[in-house]
């Protein structure tokens, strides 16, 4: 954690100083805002989270309850949702309080007793080690709540304002002529006139119109953001329902307290332990649903979903002591046409200016356990654009690649989802064989961990012309994290892990074969691609640290530097490394040493992960994705890269 650049910090130093909006923050929800979001779910608070690292953006978040969450439906984290937490500073508290998953057990119908169930395989949760990160179960509300801590803690000071929703919205595409300046320019800056309605407190009930720069709707299934703007949900109808239950029960099932998928002549269900060491969760089939039931499946008291439940695990049984939370629904994969409220049939129509995420957007069953892990990238994903455009980074260009990135990951997760959960309510007997279910359950299990999303050339997405420098790292794949050691103090580190979510970019430069040099000597500068990348990187007019940099920032304000030397870090020390690589930062103006790397002997990061030995420049979005790879000399095509994402400085 890097603090003290400002001064002694004696106090938790994951608490920032406020700053912008969030300095003298407004209890009430003022009438202008650059950035409204609906909804405090999954999407909504890591949205707020993000935004909060941009205090210069006026950000709030409504939400119809009064209150935080209690119970959540989701629950399963995969492993690239930690990556995220990681990066939003909660990894560790949220993996000792979460349930881990590191095997799943298959039951089937015994051959010998076709009414009984027995263990047929256990295979390991991560099979091929796809992360250094867990599978978690925990509850969605303490999800949220380490997302608004971040967001509390952050300079913008974003919280939720609770007991107030949604009712309609219009985007005003024309400016009154007529209008004053000062009205004139609010209206071109804040065209999305919203209405909303208290819910709670004095004022329920009341009705008012705000206005805002941008809408995001993170308001669910039902969601009327996205009725507003006109986009409809297609897909397959739900003809298959299951109970769920989260219970607190004794049971002489030997795997209880094991992840389960279990297959009986009596119906299926998915078992789930819950973190606490007690609670657990049963995907409970309640069968094919007729098409005139009109939803009276919906009416299945938790006393049946029990009944179906002893019956399927038979000749085992549990005995429910209390029910935390229950509840019935159909299986349905349903998308929408796009994600935000742009005309995309015209490329030269007005950029966008609501989206929306999660189930607002795309719905599907739990059984991959994907809702809360996809709505959250979808947040993640608009906020650092939202952020990077409203404070003049980029162009509003960028808001396009929201819905064409996004759109793509959510139709190849229903498509999944539609085989995983038809595989998953299949009698064991109509598979190809019997141990069909549980072979796919690994060689997909790379899907489900959330590290198949891959996003396709864009004005932040470069081709694979250099792909074969860092094989490792697939571009528009996420940063996969690797170990390397930190050179001033010797630590072991996840290179990965070291980056925040605080909307900056960042550089990795893998060194070619040439000793670190601090530059000065030409005989060693003609030897080393790095040093001129360095020179390049610190001087010239085409480069992002300094085309894009304002006047007081620090030099990595907007982009930081790391790299990586082949070298073991005995072999040099931090003053033989270019400048711009130990940047001065801060009030103080104070060298940071401690994004330089030597590699491994026993788990070098350039042979884990592919990387030439001629050396690589890897490029990494605010959101952990791989932007570009591009040669170490490759200095002109760097530049025009980022050309394309940033807006010069005025």
């Amino acid at each position: 954690m890097h603090f003290h650049q400002n001064g002694y910090v004696s106090a938790d130093p994951r608490i920032e100083e406020a700053a912008g909006f969030g300095v003298d923050r407004s209890e009430d929800l003022p009438d202008e805002v650059d950035v409204l979001i609906v909804g405090s779910g999954p999407a909504g608070m890591i949205a707020a989270a993000q935004l909060s690292q941009y205090p210069d953006v006026n950000a709030r978040m409504i939400e119809k309850r009064d209150s935080r969450l209690v119970i959540g439906q989701a629950d399963g984290i995969q492993a690239r949702s930690v990556e995220t937490f990681q990066a939003f500073g909660f990894a560790e508290e949220i993996m000792r309080e979460g349930y881990h998953i590191t095997e799943m057990s298959f039951w089937n119908p015994d051959p010998e007793n076709p009414e009984h169930i027995i263990r047929t395989g256990r295979p390991k949760d991560d099979e091929h080690g796809i992360s250094e990160f867990p599978h978690l179960i925990v509850n969605q509300a303490r999800v949220l709540d380490y997302f608004a801590q971040f967001a509390v803690q952050s300079p913008g000071r974003i919280t939720p304002d609770y007991g107030i929703e949604f009712v309609d919205l219009t985007v005003d595409t024309d400016v009154d002529e007529g209008a004053d300046e000062a009205a004139a320019a609010s209206a071109k800056e804040h065209p999305v006139s919203v209405t909303v309605r208290y819910t709670a407190g004095e004022r329920a009930g009341e009705e008012r119109t705000i206005r805002a720069g941008y809408v995001v709707g993170c308001d669910g299934a039902r969601s009327k953001v996205r009725s507003a703007i006109g986009r409809t949900m297609t897909g397959d109808q739900a003809n298959h329902a299951w109970g769920v239950m989260d219970v607190l029960a004794n049971s002489d099932f030997p795997d209880i307290r094991t992840k389960c998928a279990i297959s009986s002549k009596n119906g299926n269900i998915l078992h789930i332990p819950r973190e606490g060491g007690h609670l657990f969760r049963m995907y409970v089939d309640l069968g094919e649903v007729p098409a005139d039931d009109a939803r009276r499946v919906r009416s299945t008291g938790i006393d049946e979903i029990i009944a179906r439940a002893n019956a399927i695990i038979a000749p085992y049984s549990i005995d429910v002591k209390n029910v935390a939370w229950h509840s019935v629904y159909e299986v349905g994969h349903r998308l929408t046409d796009a994600f935000d409220d742009s005309d995309e049939s015209d490329p030269g129509s007005p950029c966008p200016r609501v989206f929306i995420t999660g189930d607002a957007c795309h719905t599907h069953s739990a059984k991959a356990g994907q809702g809360m892990n996809v709505s959250m990238q979808d947040g993640f994903n608009i906020a650092w654009k939202l952020g990077q455009v409203i404070t003049g980074r980029s162009s509003t260009e960028l808001l396009r690649t929201y819905s064409a990135e996004r759109q793509v990951a959510a139709k190849n997760l229903i498509d999944f989802d539609k085989e995983w959960s038809t595989l998953m309510a299949t009698p064991q007997e109509e598979l190809p064989d019997k141990t069909y279910l549980e072979e796919f359950y690994v060689k997909t299990a790379e899907f489900p961990a959330g590290f198949m999303t891959e996003y396709t050339e864009s004005m932040i997405t470069t081709s694979t012309t250099h792909q074969e420098l860092a094989a490792g790292f697939p571009i528009g794949k996420r940063f996969k994290s690797a170990r390397v050691k930190r050179s001033c103090d010797a630590n072991f580190v996840h290179l990965g892990h070291e980056a925040r979510a605080d909307g900056r970019w960042r550089i990795y430069v893998f060194a070619d074969r040439a000793a670190p040099t601090a530059g000065g000597d030409s005989a060693a500068d003609a030897r080393s691609k790095v040093n001129a990348l360095a020179t390049w990187l610190e001087s010239d007019p085409a480069s992002p640290l300094v085309a894009y940099r304002r006047e007081g920032e620090d030099v990595d304000a907007l982009v930081e530097l790391s790299v990586i030397y082949q070298q073991e870090h005995k072999e040099f020390a931090f003053p033989d490394v270019p400048q711009v690589f130990r940047p001065h930062v801060g009030a103080f103006d104070l060298e940071y040493v401690e994004k330089i790397y030597a590699t491994l002997p026993d788990e070098d990061i350039f042979e884990a992960r592919a990387i030439s030995r001629d050396g690589a420049v890897v490029v990494v979005r605010p959101d952990q994705y791989v932007a570009g790879i591009f040669p170490v000399d490759a200095h002109e095509e760097i530049g025009e890269f980022f050309a394309g994402v940033f807006a010069p400085v005025k």
